[in-house]
């Protein structure tokens, strides 16, 4: 499923306050920092090239012409909505996106907003005509189950608004933590983590971007952002999902064609 963190027209944001504030202590505090002997820093471990890579999949992506840049999840919601209502799209499409094209993920949100997708609107249809608007999207049961119960939630515990934390979104049914930090960076325009998705696993473990393999997208998520620079958190799932799904593809990957064939680890070269 292809989605999107690349963010251009975000939705604004709903004022809170922060809860708790973090404290960051110099190096050499504490034990040791009278005699002047701050412990030394170890040598942070990133992955050879990968900033010429990085650069390649940019000029490669430079046309924003793959699926996720025309029918991703910043392209299904209503621009001209309320911030809120907006906000509740933006999750909703991310819910459809899970295992499904993009292409057909922008299609069942059209839908959607035919019918004037909102809380109460969902909440006021009945599970088969939702089931009909969103088949077929990738396990369409579940997420018809899934966002009757999220919707409600949202209704009765946030007053119709999404979370505004990683932590309080994947509590919701049907939202895992990829959808959770896109909604953060799309909704709420906060970079809490990197989105990782099939593309983002797939690619990343081939440009051995990642100090061993990873099996799942969670392990994968945790390995690059212990590197990665964090400015470029927001850009990377966009990035690769659109490189993933024109060049770097899951079956019979297009090397001959890809900028990096010749600094790849994966590469098929002839």
């Amino acid at each position: 499923a292809g989605s999107q963190a690349h963010s251009t027209a975000s939705v604004p944001r709903r004022s809170r306050r922060r809860k708790s504030v973090a404290i960051a202590y110099e190096a050499g505090q504490g034990d040791g920092a009278e005699q002047g002997t701050p412990e030394p820093q170890r040598p942070r471990w990133e992955p050879r090239d990968w900033r010429q890579q990085l650069e390649h999949i940019r000029e490669m992506r430079r046309n924003r012409d793959a699926p996720v840049d025309e029918m991703g999840v910043e392209k299904c919601y209503d621009t001209s909505a309320p911030p809120q209502v907006m906000r509740y799209q933006v999750l909703l499409s991310l819910m459809l996106s899970s295992q499904t094209k993009d292409q057909v993920t922008s299609a069942a949100m059209l839908r959607l907003r035919q019918h004037g997708l909102t809380v109460d609107s969902v909440l006021q249809m009945d599970d088969a005509t939702l089931g009909q608007i969103i088949y077929p999207v990738g396990f369409w049961r579940n997420k018809v189950k899934y966002i009757k119960q999220t919707t409600a939630i949202l209704k009765q515990k946030y007053g119709g608004d999404i979370p505004g934390t990683v932590e309080e979104l994947v509590q919701l049914p049907g939202v895992g933590p990829k959808m959770a930090h896109l909604a953060m960076n799309i909704a709420w325009n906060t970079v809490s983590g990197i989105a990782v998705d099939t593309h983002v696993h797939r690619i990343t473990n081939r440009l051995k971007w990642v100090k061993k393999e990873t099996k799942h997208p969670e392990e994968t998520r945790a390995a690059l952002e212990d590197w990665l620079p964090r400015d470029l958190w927001r850009e990377i799932n966009w990035l690769l999902v659109g490189f993933g799904q024109q060049t770097c593809l899951p079956v019979n990957p297009r090397c001959s064609e890809c900028l990096n064939q010749d600094i790849c680890p994966a590469a098929k070269r002839r």
